[in-house]
């Protein structure tokens, strides 16, 4: 089964106080890794997290973003450093004594002063959090598979048409690959024919279109490269993340192919080969992107 590395899903779950958002964006990545941002009070549920998206999604690179709305999600409080309070407080009258100076300590005086007195945010911690947040995971995770699901037929649809043109072509070479050998054959007669006046010698002519029969001889890589395709094929139907041994096969496709540019010595086959390597070239860009 197709099933694209690439996603995105959303899941809000709200209470009387407060509510969660939990964002998931998948994109294509060689291994499985897993990237959340959430705040600090929210960590020590991180290993929940991955496990419950490791059932769901096998390869890629997942960003999560865990967002809290509502006060309560946060306790205020005013915290007054009374010690150095003091101290600002009974120096500010001795220079005053000390000076002869007048005027006051007033409250906004100390209430601007950022060091005597500031505002605390604790996080809250309770298990109803907590909750909501799995339950908007949840959410998020079902509506970013559906979206991979969605992606991965459609892209299961271009692969296979690529696949059968690839397949087309293959057979369209196995047919003019011994046309080369006759074609081959008739050339160095003729040649030959020229140069002896008539007088041929047939098991020279005979030994060297059987050394480039060998040399030409494209069999060996054409059945690979069938074979690569009919595996490529029941890969396709596999109930498994399928992307790893899918570009496996291109890179071998690809070797048998180039073999066969480097083999042909003829100019129907190499438009062949170059009609092959454009088509598996969109293949292999294709299976980048499937788990």
């Amino acid at each position: 089964m197709v099933v694209s590395m690439t996603g995105f899903g959303r899941g809000t779950v709200e209470s009387e106080h407060f509510g969660v958002t939990v964002e998931i964006k998948t994109v294509n990545h060689r291994f499985c890794e897993f990237h959340i941002r959430m705040p600090n009070q929210l960590l020590k549920i991180e290993a929940s997290l991955k496990k419950i998206l490791a059932t769901h999604i096998k390869r890629g690179r997942v960003e999560v973003y865990v967002t809290l709305d509502g006060q309560a999600a946060v306790n205020r409080r005013i915290k007054v450093d009374w010690d150095l309070l003091d101290q600002y407080f009974y120096s500010i009258t001795e220079v005053k004594d000390k000076y002869d100076l007048t005027g006051e300590v007033t409250l906004s005086d100390l209430v601007s002063m950022q060091e005597l007195i500031q505002i605390e945010e604790k996080d809250t911690e309770n298990e109803l959090l907590e909750s909501l947040v799995l339950q908007a995971l949840s959410l998020a995770t079902e509506e970013v598979v559906q979206m991979r699901l969605r992606e991965g037929k459609a892209l299961e649809m271009d692969v296979k048409g690529n696949i059968e043109r690839l397949q087309q072509r293959s057979q369209q070479v196995r047919q003019l690959a011994p046309i080369v050998v006759d074609q081959y054959r008739d050339r160095l007669m003729k040649k030959m024919d020229e140069f002896v006046g008539g007088q041929l010698d047939e098991t020279r002519i005979l030994t060297e279109v059987a050394v480039f029969a060998d040399k030409a001889d494209l069999n060996e890589e054409l059945t690979r490269l069938e074979s690569h395709i009919e595996q490529f094929f029941k890969i396709l139907l596999l109930q498994e993340p399928i992307g790893r041994k899918l570009d496996f096969l291109v890179q071998e496709m690809n070797r048998e192919i180039n073999t066969i540019g480097s083999k042909a010595n003829d100019s129907k086959i190499a438009m062949e080969v170059v009609e092959m390597k454009s088509l598996l070239e969109k293949v292999k860009e294709q299976v980048q992107n499937i788990e």
